[in-house]
């Protein structure tokens, strides 16, 4: 089975492709808030899941990584508005030291072509 890489660079690609199966490198978003970065991330997941053929009603799993607990209703209000309602993925979140401090939400997912 082959593997495509798109947008590989020196540390990470920023999705790669094996069979049918499209997996997300950490999707981080800009901003100050919780919500702003919730956006800014899902619109790089829409992207990037936009550029090898898929979209948001394929994706099998997501790992939502919070700096902080207490912003959980902050980012789920922004989930909730974001994911196919009629295809809901099997979904994780869990509190986590994030690369910087200036990171408050970092999605990765797993979704089908």
């Amino acid at each position: 089975m082959s593997i495509k890489r798109i947008e590989p660079g020196a540390r990470m690609s920023g999705a790669v492709v094996h069979g049918n199966t499209v997996y997300l490198a950490g999707q981080v978003g800009e901003g100050a808030t919780v919500t702003e970065q919730s956006k800014s991330a899902l619109a790089e997941v829409d992207r990037l899941l936009a550029a090898v053929g898929s979209d948001k009603s394929k994706i099998l799993q997501t790992i939502i990584y919070l700096s902080d607990m207490s912003t959980f209703a902050e980012m789920n209000a922004v989930w909730e508005a974001w994911i196919d309602p009629k295809n809901p993925p099997a979904r994780a979140t869990s509190q986590a030291a994030l690369a910087t401090p200036a990171y408050k939400v970092e999605f990765v997912v797993t979704a089908a072509l």
